[in-house]
């Protein structure tokens, strides 16, 4: 075994001691506490003070390779507009230094109207990261520039608007090139530049809600390919456990972006607006929309706390929720694992991303309550 590998088994385990109490929390959590005092005869303030006692006794000890930034380099696809374009803003005024990835010649122009004021901490570069040899030059110039890279956002994206149903090859192949390819060939092309200087990292991809769930009958190629994203990060945050390099998945809800009118076929206008949810409600979708630059700093949080998951939008608290139960409750009730199958899940669950960023959540809840008090 590797030391890399002995590392992340390591980290991966050392939370197995604890994991009969953490399973009774995640039932608590998800019964609510009211059900979960009935079940054990106890007060529902003593559920409450039970979990908070006990989530603060085991809160997972998770590296955070990026809290400081000052200084470190990043760089940013599609960072030239929109959610990217609030990336580059949020971490230039934390004082790291940022490439940032474009293709359209407007758009930067526009972006260094914010950026320029950073002076020499900021360097653009013209790249298509659909094409491997683009991306690999990139990263080499980025760190010719900077002297290295700790951080990759794997940021650009376009969105294709019909229904899956009614797409076409075309527009499938962009979306996959782009969302997907496009964020694996960031990470092939950057991730031995930031394991080489040895001081840590992150790689972090911008991802949507749309990849945590589906409701609206629109853009169907477009949420497939952020289901796709949101398990390529949990795969290599599976991988990079215990290193100190860490991985986000940023799920963002409605940001005041121009996406969507950048990636129409001006021919599907029309009929796509027609199907638009917020129009045909008789919503304004600006009125829910982040600003940019907000959108931004949750990505600088997230990273600065090595979050897994890094959400703006609690009020589609109840859509996630509805979806992964759903998920649940098709498990079949009349099949009745044998001991060894029983015994495959435990073990398969001792190795879980979920139950350490689990509870690493509930610790900062409960922190953040007491410190309300």
């Amino acid at each position: 075994m590797s030391n890399d590998e002995g590392k992340t088994k390591g980290a991966l385990t050392q939370y197995a001691g604890s994991r009969r109490r953490f399973l009774q929390r995640a039932v608590f959590s998800a019964a609510g506490a009211s059900a979960a005092a009935g079940l054990l005869n106890l007060s529902e303030a003593e559920t409450r003070q039970g979990l908070e006692d006990t989530a603060a006794a085991e809160c997972p000890d998770v590296k955070v390779p990026m809290k400081d930034v000052a200084g470190k380099v990043a760089f940013i696809t599609g960072g030239s507009s929109g959610i990217g374009l609030g990336i580059a803003r949020a971490f230039l005024d934390a004082g790291m230094k940022v490439a940032i990835g474009y293709r359209t010649t407007s758009h930067l122009q526009e972006a260094m109207k914010f950026l320029a004021v950073a002076g020499d901490r900021v360097h653009a570069v013209k790249v298509d990261v659909t094409d491997r040899k683009q991306m690999e030059q990139a990263a080499a110039e980025t760190v010719k520039v900077f002297g290295k890279v700790h951080v990759l956002a794997n940021n650009a994206g376009v969105v294709t608007m019909p229904t899956l149903v009614d797409t076409d090859y075309e527009d499938w192949n962009l979306v996959m090139n782009v969302n997907v390819d496009g964020a694996f060939n960031g990470l092939r092309a950057f991730l031995p530049h930031i394991r080489a200087h040895g001081e840590g990292g992150q790689i972090i991809a911008t991802a949507s809600l749309g990849g945590l769930w589906v409701t609206i009958p629109v853009h169907g190629a477009y949420y497939v390919s952020k289901f796709a994203l949101i398990g390529m990060m949990e795969a290599l945050r599976v991988e990079l456990a215990g290193t100190n390099i860490g991985v986000s998945i940023y799920c963002a809800g409605p940001v005041k972006t121009g996406l969507k009118d950048a990636s129409v076929d001006p021919g599907k206008a029309d009929d796509i607006r027609k199907r638009d949810t917020f129009r045909t409600a008789g919503l304004d979708g600006s009125q829910i929309a982040l600003d940019k630059l907000e959108a931004g700093r949750f990505v600088l949080r997230g990273m600065r706390n090595n979050d897994l998951y890094i959400l703006t939008s609690p009020e589609f608290k109840e859509n996630i929720r509805e979806r992964n139960e759903a998920l649940l409750a098709a498990l079949p009730q009349d099949v009745h694992p044998n001991e060894t199958q029983v015994e495959w899940a435990k073990r398969m669950r001792r190795d879980s991303i979920y139950g350490v960023e689990l509870q690493r959540s509930r610790c900062a809840r409960s922190a953040h309550a007491k410190s309300v008090k």
